[in-house]
């Protein structure tokens, strides 16, 4: 595509993008003004010269993808959207950062239409990126004819000192990732000052390190970053990296390159001398000539014939639309046989995951360098690679975070659905994507093995105690951790047909005995295991590995007279999703004798159990041995069971 020359109206919606970010900033009194004053050549070379969109369709599948990874800067990103024509009105620009706007101080996807992703967390836009270029990749190998747009971002100083960039441009450059172009807004300011304070690295040589294309350019030119956007478009076996030198809030006679425009409204009379400085009305606000309107509605335009004759290609191919439709295949589930004997959850899940991917061609995933301890390898699969983008086994390497932004990337990007593996104690390093996904509304599948004491003898550096109650805080995240084979599968059911809200499936080292039935009772998250022969005095609630003893101990119980329910609580939200009546039901208030069982940190159980119930977890670090003495060692016995529901029976007989 040939340059073209700075127009007279392009550098004129330059200006007013730039003054929308001033007002905008100065009404509310909050937010960044100076990334989008300085980075606004770069948005609008992007969206008026390469970026592929239609704001009438949104979601228009063929489209090339655009993250604002300086989230921070999102009234850049909400100018742009606005004047070229998405549903977001001026208005809503005037309520920038307030209530219920479809502006808030940070971009969020599901808020506000032409949002990508959620980003303002730095680091996070860069990493997911580079999953929706590898869902681009897979799919354009798949359906050539179809499927063939570019992934575009902005990103900050702050975005590449964060490590999960890092982990994810090694991994971007190792795969050949041709179709990434970042545009680096260099403007060597960050909240503390100079980046002389803290960032002197030679990016581009770091970036070329890792397999990048890198070039640079003066980011205030619209022609010099509009001819670097088409420089990078003409390689075609690495991501490219554009350097763009900018002014952080350029305009700004007093406040211009300096730490003072980074973070906070420039004050009413700095506004107008900036306004002044750059040829635009100095007393009105949220000012829009008519030629700048035109000209952006122009640009918004220009890619609606494409995305017609695309989407009516599309429709043709009824495989392709099923993907990107997200509905799962028919019958999916059919031919997996009831679990029985002994098996580690781990086990199970690898088993569920070949049965499913042999039914579902679009399900892909890996592993942090972990994929046969995880049991995450596809059969046959293949490794996803440079030559080989129809495999369905990613290899993330060492690189939990960056893994985590991946998956999220690729289930954000569509047509494919994306899980990602590792150790449950590793989740820690990729918390920050987790939390993110549910944020987004994005249906992500984390897999988590090795979850408690269990692992044994690697020690307390590998034993996850704080983590389960940790994950289960995250609004919206589903964290299954099932008992046995059989809940295995409707952890994995549940996962595929959640279209709103990530799931974490915790599974075990250690071998489990099978103990639920091959129903879809673990779907409502908790319910009945076992139940004596009349009404219960005390209940048993535990989840995973632990729910086993709770039957031992029911049994023992039995003996003394008295009876005992065992209720399986493989997933704390999808139990409290359930209407009053049921959980009453599993729960019946009446029945305040309850102790919940799992090698945890107790915190969160205490809803369940009560004031008067108990809870056996754990409340310090494990220890290196076998297993099975450290269950014995920490208390985790049908024994113990057994006692501290005696107790409590006798407590709340008094």
């Amino acid at each position: 595509m040939p340059t073209q020359p700075a127009t007279e109206v392009a550098q004129l919606t330059i200006n007013v993008l730039r003054g929308l970010a001033m007002d905008a900033v100065q009404q509310a009194n909050s937010g960044h003004p100076g990334m989008p004053m300085g980075a606004a050549a770069m948005g609008y070379a992007i969206f008026a010269r390469h970026l592929r969109f239609d704001p009438e369709a949104p979601a228009w599948f063929n489209r090339d993808r655009f993250i604002l990874s300086a989230g921070h800067g999102s009234m850049l990103l909400y100018g742009l959207l606005h004047l070229t024509g998405y549903d977001l009105p001026l208005d809503e620009i005037r309520r920038f950062r307030q209530w219920e706007s479809k502006t808030p101080g940070h971009p969020e996807n599901f808020l506000t239409p032409g949002v990508e992703m959620a980003t303002g967390p730095l680091g996070q836009g860069f990493a997911t990126g580079v999953g929706m270029a590898i869902a681009e990749a897979k799919l354009r190998a798949e359906f050539p004819e179809l499927v063939d747009h570019w992934t575009y971002a902005i990103c900050s100083d702050g975005d590449l000192m964060e490590g999960v960039a890092s982990e994810a441009a090694s991994l971007a450059g190792h795969l050949k990732l041709g179709r990434i172009i970042y545009l680096y807004d260099s403007n060597r300011i960050t909240i503390d000052g100079s980046t002389d304070l803290a960032f002197t690295e030679d990016v581009a040589k770091r970036f070329e390190s890792y397999g990048w294309h890198v070039s640079h350019c003066d980011g205030m030119s619209l022609d010099e970053v509009d001819a670097a956007i088409s420089d990078a478009k003409a390689v075609a076996d690495k991501p490219s990296l554009i350097i763009c030198r900018t002014v952080i809030g350029f305009g700004s006679p007093n406040k211009a390159n300096s730490a003072s425009s980074h973070g906070a409204a420039l004050g009413e009379e700095e506004v107008q001398k900036s306004k002044a400085a750059l040829g635009l009305p100095v007393d009105e606000k949220f000012w829009i000539p008519e030629e700048v309107r035109a000209h952006m509605r122009t640009v918004g335009e220009r890619h609606r014939s494409d995305r017609i004759a695309s989407e009516l290609a599309a429709s043709l191919n009824p495989e392709f639309m099923r993907r990107i439709s997200g509905h799962l295949p028919q019958l999916l589930f059919d031919g997996m046989p009831p679990f029985e004997g002994s098996m580690a959850t781990r086990q199970a899940s690898g088993k569920v995951i070949n049965l499913i991917a042999s039914k579902m061609p679009e399900l892909i995933g890996g592993s942090a360098d972990l994929a046969e301890s995880n049991n995450t390898l596809i059969a046959d699969g293949r490794a996803f690679s440079a030559d080989d983008r129809t495999a369905r086994n990613i290899y993330f390497g060492v690189r939990e975070h960056a893994m985590g932004c991946i998956v999220n990337g690729i289930n954000l990007h569509g047509g494919i659905r994306a899980f990602g593996g590792t150790f449950l104690i590793f989740s820690d390093y990729m918390r920050p994507s987790i939390r993110l996904s549910a944020l987004m509304h994005v249906p992500s599948i984390f897999v988590f093995t090795h979850d408690s004491i269990g692992l044994g003898e690697d020690g307390p550096t590998h034993q996850p105690v704080e983590h389960l109650p940790s994950l289960r805080a995250i609004p919206r995240l589903r964290v299954f951790r099932p008992a046995d084979g059989n809940e295995t599968i409707s952890a994995w059911r549940a996962a595929l047909t959640s279209e709103d809200a990530p799931t974490a499936i915790v599974l075990t080292r250690q071998k489990l005995p099978a103990i639920t039935p091959p129903d879809d009772s673990a779907l409502r998250g908790g319910y009945i295991l076992s139940d004596g022969t009349k009404k219960p005095d005390v209940i048993l609630i535990g989840a995973g590995s632990e729910l086993s003893l709770c039957l031992q101990a029911q049994a023992l119980l039995s003996q003394e007279g008295i009876a005992a329910r065992v209720v399986s609580m493989p997933c704390c939200e999808l139990f409290d999703d359930q209407a009053g009546d049921y959980r009453t039901t599993v729960l019946p208030p009446e029945i305040e004798a309850r102790v919940a069982v799992e090698a945890a940190t107790p915190l969160g159980w205490h809803k369940y159990v009560g004031l008067r119930g108990t809870v056996i977890g754990l409340e310090r670090f494990g220890a290196s041995a076998p297993a099975e003495v450290l269950f014995e060692k920490f208390g985790f016995t049908a024994e113990r069971v057994a006692e501290a529901a005696r107790i409590a029976f006798q407590n709340c007989q008094n």
